[in-house]
């Protein structure tokens, strides 16, 4: 296991808020039936473009359930994270797993990659459910991305962008804060985990979009969670199943169609390096 090194001010309260969720993460999100649909729909969306044994590098990768999964289909994965928290429970479902010659783990945040020990190049870069949007300096981020890809290399993001119908629906709740967190520009929304207190950012895919059309050509982008209920309305699938069977249909078919592909609680955006 690696030993942590400073980061700046922002990423240390995240890491500290997840350090302290760490311990009961998976019992929490376990569960819940919309966690599992987005975790499908993300894992079906990169199995659709990377090719069979590839070498992955997954950004703030939780407990590990995507790496062991990527895992069993035989992919290498080198999985890192800024919370040392996470990557103690990580690391021993790895062990658990069976599939400690598949997959690797080093701790070191997305915005520092140029201090990981295992450069790569790697076939595809992964971060999952909004990681990303922990960091003020997204650019930074994805400008990394360039000397740890191969060539035809391919990247997947999974971000919150700037509107999510369903928070601003809140607003007829009297909810105001909530329904316009999303809309907090450069100075970023306050959020907490488990009492502590930190930033994030959004992002719309068109920053992404933006920042490395030069490099890359996009392969996929599509919504998570814009028709179907995001995972804090858990009780919905059990409440409402008929209506949550529907409008995960909907969200299937028209999920990568403009405009509600660029809008949602997530937005997935995969693309390809140059060559």
């Amino acid at each position: 296991m690696s030993t942590a090194i400073p980061y700046q001010p922002v990423e240390e309260k995240a890491g500290e808020a997840f350090d302290k969720q760490s311990i009961v993460f998976d019992e929490l999100f376990s569960a819940n039936q919309i966690v599992q649909y987005k975790r499908e729909r993300v894992r079906s969306h990169i199995i659709s473009i990377i090719n069979p044994s590839s070498s992955i590098l997954e950004l703030n990768a939780g407990t590990g359930d995507d790496a062991i999964y990527f895992a069993s289909l035989g992919h290498s994965i080198h999985t890192t994270d800024l919370s040392v928290g996470m990557q103690k429970i990580r690391c021993q479902k790895i062990q658990a797993s069976g599939f400690e010659d598949k997959i690797s783990d080093e701790c070191c945040s997305f915005t520092q990659l140029e201090n990981l020990k295992q450069q790569g190049p790697y076939d595809h870069i992964f971060s999952n459910f909004g990681g990303l949007n922990c960091t003020n300096d997204l650019a930074k981020v994805l400008d990394s991305f360039e000397g740890l890809l191969k060539r035809k290399g391919t990247i997947t993001l999974v971000i919150m962008p700037k509107f999510s119908i369903w928070e601003f629906g809140l607003l007829f709740k009297g909810k105001w804060k909530t329904a316009f967190r999303r809309f907090s520009g450069k100075k970023g929304t306050p959020a907490h985990i488990e009492g502590v207190h930190f930033t994030c950012w959004y992002y719309n895919p068109s920053f992404v979009l933006r920042h490395l059309r030069k490099n890359y050509e996009l392969l996929e982008l599509e919504t998570l969670c814009h028709f179907v209920p995001p995972s804090f309305m858990e009780n919905f699938p059990v409440k409402y199943s008929q209506i949550y069977s529907k409008l995960k249909s909907i969200e299937r078919r028209w999920g990568k169609s403009w405009p509600w592909n660029r809008m949602g609680d997530y937005f997935i955006i995969s693309l390809r390096k140059r060559d």
